[in-house]
């Protein structure tokens, strides 16, 4: 009886560690970010010196190999990884699991530069996705003494296939990703077409016009140059307003002063009155930082050229340990049970970003009532 519960007590620690492992995997959304998770974690469940994950080309190679347990100067002074040959190549040509005593007394071993550490127990698994090999995970020198068992080799087996929805998640969010900022240029360059395009059209009449009466009535002549002043200089502040969204994001200064930045463009650029007020002290992660940045652009945007607001204001403080950064606007606003209202605001894309890092947006609007885009991270 005392035996039985024991087994079930290894059996649930062994659960509680790959489900460990497997969280700190998919709380990450970029591939990179996931890869060194996953040698991280790895080597943790496993309890191992050294762990690396390889990823696959089509040449035979590996398009990019994280590891764990040997230092960035360390790696320089190892120098390039010997891609099609050795052990590593090995794996490569046989998708299969490897479990090895002694890694050098093994006849695909062909030595190691002279700052490679010195390897010696070593298990190698395949990361499936189907019949696609998305990567494979290296681990070596276990410090248990003994090596690496065949139930270590089961565990990280099973490892491998959580760990393969967690690359299969990362690849598709990061094209979603390219997808979305494709799909917001094309939405910019639709608005540069409609609305500087008509601009300069009624330009170009206006002058006509003007032309035309230029000998006959000076004084309607005068008129229609004003005209032509007028629509010139709003088709001037559409083009920069477009221009300046298109720009990438430059946050290199932290997100606050990127954001003041923003806004004083605006308000310089827009009849509208734009103003921030912001806690200085607010540091977040630079992904988290990129995601608020392009939530407020896109808020700022529907609020000055959609609502047709006369005041907007960001805010961005802490509450309850979260970052809140908010634009309200005094504009048209819309009934959010219209999931795209007006055309489309870009709320599911807004929506998409505040996910992507773990954050929660909301949408306060109502008809004739203004709009308020609140997004709430964890600090």
């Amino acid at each position: 009886m005392d035996t039985d519960n024991g087994c079930r007590g290894d059996q649930g620690a062994t659960l509680h560690a790959v489900s460990s492992a497997v969280l700190a995997v998919t709380r990450h959304l970029s591939v990179h970010e996931v890869l060194q998770v996953i040698v991280r974690a790895a080597a943790q469940l496993l309890d191992a010196r050294y762990a690396a994950l390889g990823v696959p080309d089509d040449e035979g190679s590996f398009a990019e190999f994280v590891v764990e347990g040997v230092s960035e100067e360390e790696w320089e002074r190892i120098g390039p990884l010997p891609r099609q040959h050795g052990m590593l190549a090995a794996m490569l040509r046989g998708d299969a699991p490897k479990r090895l005593g002694d890694i050098r007394r093994e006849p695909e071993f062909e030595g190691w530069p002279a700052a490679h550490p010195v390897l010696r127990d070593f298990l190698g698994v395949p990361i499936r996705d189907g019949e696609d090999v998305l990567g494979i995970i290296f681990l070596a020198n276990r410090r248990t003494p003994g090596g690496f068992t065949r139930e270590d080799e089961e565990l990280l087996t099973l490892f491998a296939a959580h760990a393969a929805i967690a690359m299969a998640n990362a690849r598709l969010y990061e094209h979603n990703r390219e997808l979305t900022v494709v799909a917001e240029r094309t939405r910019l360059a639709r608005e540069l077409h409609d609305a500087v395009a008509q601009k300069l059209f009624s330009l170009r009449l206006t002058a006509r016009t003007a032309s035309a009466l230029a000998g006959r009535d000076p004084a309607r002549s005068v008129r229609e140059l004003a005209q032509v002043e007028r629509l010139a200089a709003e088709a001037l502040a559409e083009l920069r307003a477009v221009i300046f969204e298109l720009r990438p994001a430059d946050l290199a200064d932290g997100l606050v002063a990127s954001l003041r930045k923003h806004v004083e463009v605006l308000d310089r650029a827009h009849e509208a009155t734009v103003r921030i007020a912001a806690d200085e002290a607010i540091v977040l992660p630079e992904e988290h930082e990129a995601v608020a940045y392009r939530i407020s652009q896109e808020a700022l945007y529907n609020a000055l050229r959609h609502a047709g607001a006369r005041t907007v204001e960001v805010r961005l403080a802490t509450e309850d340990e979260r970052a809140v950064l908010e634009v309200a606007d005094d504009g048209s606003g819309f009934d959010v049970s219209d999931t795209e209202p007006q055309g489309g605001l870009g709320l599911a894309s807004m929506r998409d970003r505040a996910d992507s890092i773990g954050g929660e947006l909301t949408i306060d609007a109502a008809p004739g009532k203004g709009t308020t885009v609140r997004l709430e991270v964890p600090l």
